[in-house]
């Protein structure tokens, strides 16, 4: 787990080591099965050992790709035993893609020896292309073979696209008297801007919950963590959120809110939170990470409609890539923004770990020092504190600078 970010919840949340594997019940595989014709790893498996409470979030776009509407079927009962996914092919508008997904699952359930109904399955990657189920045929089975406690790492390799990194985290925390996991791991670098965006989070716990309050906790957790990022204001076709609760952990079964659902709760936002950070730290072409801190909105909508309006203007993610504090792009964003509020009050502040600089102030100009506003702005990770001067709920959002690799990168994402 990266410290660098540490969500203050209200309850004890620590650092464990093994990310979707940290939890009981839970292994993970990643291979190189030819899907993306080159020996990067393409193909994940996540497996329980027993059939698991499950629930999801869907991107909103109206194309959706084959797997989602799927998966959607699958675990309507809110009940799931594995995950698959594969990179390289979105199996998106593609020839026969729900066959082909439904085929996935029945291979999966038959090495694993459950229900198709009860498997997962997502692929990200080129939209419109024919996704054939030879390279399935010959993976699967070996993904079966190579599940392990410390196949974490190369699930989350395998589903990658034009990530850089890997994204993964683990924590732990106390439910019903119990030590309890979870652990999750994500991809996403382009086509980002959730509700949902060309974003995978696949997320395991331990913990004994109940269908019903695992959906709402994560439904309820995305409106302050994957529905907060963007990149490029694109929605991709194949997003989706996933968690799966083997309830190994032996804690009393969380079935009614209460402490034990809150602190459940709190562990889903830091690892969430956590996932998205890196999710927009690793935007294609990127060099920063944006997060706009809204505080003092008049309510808690109306806060992440702002941040996420900052974070999402082009204008001002060029401005920060050329460390250039040009504030009254954040004003403009803010301007923009949906909803009845004053901007006739909002103070501006850009911070980092090299200072913070005062930019505005009663949405007017202060004076500053040009020559510290770009030293501020030069580091790796850029804050950009917004007041709004006008209530007292706040939120956040987090985006990347705009670069030249971006332009190039997506010029050529399929030759």
């Amino acid at each position: 787990m990266n410290n660098e970010h540490k969500e203050n919840t209200g309850f004890e949340i620590k650092a464990a080591e093994g990310g979707v594997c940290a939890p009981k019940g839970f292994t993970a595989a990643g291979i190189s099965c030819g899907i993306k014709n080159n020996e990067s790893k393409d193909l994940a498996l996540i497996a329980g050992d027993c059939l698991c409470a499950a629930a999801a979030v869907y991107t909103s776009n109206k194309v959706k790709g084959a797997p989602l509407e799927v998966t959607r079927r699958n675990i309507a009962d809110g009940r799931a035993q594995a995950v698959i996914c594969n990179s390289g092919n979105a199996n998106t508008c593609a020839p026969g893609g729900e066959k082909l997904a439904e085929d996935v699952c029945a291979l999966t359930a038959e090495a694993l020896g459950i229900k198709k109904e009860d498997v997962v399955v997502s692929s990200t990657g080129v939209i419109g292309q024919e996704l054939s189920l030879e390279p399935f045929k010959e993976g699967i089975p070996r993904l079966k073979e190579g599940l392990g406690k410390e196949g974490g790492k190369d699930a989350a390799e395998a589903i990658l696209t034009t990530d850089t990194r890997r994204k993964s985290i683990a924590v732990e925390f106390n439910a019903g008297g119990k030590v309890c996991r979870m652990g999750g791991m994500a991809k996403g670098s382009g086509m980002i801007n959730p509700n949902m965006a060309t974003m995978l989070s696949f997320i395991t716990t331990d913990a004994d919950i109940s269908p019903q309050l695992l959906q709402r906790a994560l439904s309820e957790t995305v409106k302050d963590s994957f529905n907060q990022i963007s990149v490029d204001g694109d929605t991709s076709t194949n997003d989706m959120v996933v968690i799966l609760a083997s309830g190994r952990a032996g804690n009393s079964i969380i079935e009614k809110e209460g402490k034990d659902f809150d602190v459940f709760s709190s562990a889903l936002r830091e690892v969430s939170v956590f996932l998205s950070r890196e999710l927009a730290r690793d935007g294609e072409g990127a060099t920063k990470l944006i997060e706009c801190l809204v505080e003092n909105a008049p309510d808690r909508e109306m806060a992440r409609a702002v941040s996420k309006s900052v974070i999402s203007s082009d204008l001002l993610k060029a401005a920060v890539f050329g460390e250039d504090a040009n504030w009254g792009r954040v004003l403009c964003a803010i301007g923009y923004t949906e909803g009845d509020f004053s901007v006739e009050n909002i103070d501006v502040d850009m911070e980092s770990s090299r200072g913070r600089v005062t930019v505005c102030r009663e949405s007017r100009h202060k004076e500053y020092s040009e020559e510290k506003a770009a030293e501020v702005l030069s580091a790796d990770e850029i804050k950009i504190r917004v007041n709004m001067n006008q209530g007292s709920e706040s939120a956040s959002a987090w985006g990347c600078d705009l670069s030249y690799d971006y332009v190039r990168i997506n010029g050529d994402y399929r030759t």
